[in-house]
């Protein structure tokens, strides 16, 4: 049950999205040049980026539902879940945990960053833009804990989220919700 009293039994954000398109479709619109635009982060650790920044707070929704589509993109199953539990991030690779802890410093203790923590991202080949890519994505990630948390969402299933995952590769993130589809005024019931 969410806090809202308006929202439906198993709303997520598309409810949000639809009661506030005004708001709702820029963010997607910014989501989507965000997550699927030009990068030297490819699209699935993008993902895998966005779902451990929401995981190292403990937002669940956030991190099931980006988990899910970090692996459609071709991700590793279960990386996500070994990076949140290793604190060394092995599993990572050597070029891809500096960028990580970066993230999980920028989301847990952000007066801890300096020099040196950009300058190891720099270290492992990434340029400027996919540390600023990497920092916009950690962004998004809190934007989404308080939205999702703060509406008492209640995080999808494997099942649910594989699913959405899915579509989400397939229509990218405006075209998804029915709400911002030329012609149509409503989300679709499957949104989540």
């Amino acid at each position: 049950m969410t806090f809202f009293p308006s929202l439906p039994e198993g709303a997520g954000p598309p409810a949000v999205f639809a009661q506030y398109p005004e708001i709702y479709r820029p963010w997607s619109e910014m989501s989507e040049a965000l997550m699927n635009g030009p990068s030297s982060i490819d699209r699935g650790e993008r993902e895998l980026l966005l779902a451990f920044a929401a995981g190292v707070v403990g937002c669940d929704f956030v991190a099931v539902a980006h988990a899910e589509v970090a692996y459609a993109w071709g991700i590793e199953h279960g990386l996500v879940e070994r990076l949140l539990d290793d604190p060394d991030l092995a599993a990572a690779g050597a070029r891809l945990q500096p960028v990580l802890r970066y993230l999980r410093t920028l989301m847990l203790a952000p007066d801890a960053l300096d020099q040196s923590s950009a300058d190891a991202v720099f270290d492992q080949g990434w340029d400027e833009q996919a540390l600023h890519d990497a920092i916009a994505i950690a962004g998004r990630a809190a934007f989404m804990r308080c939205l999702t948390q703060g509406h008492g969402f209640v995080p999808p299933s494997r099942e649910v989220a594989a699913r959405h995952a899915r579509r989400r590769v397939e229509r990218g993130y405006v075209n998804l919700y029915s709400v911002f589809r030329p012609g149509t005024s409503t989300v679709g019931p499957d949104a989540r």
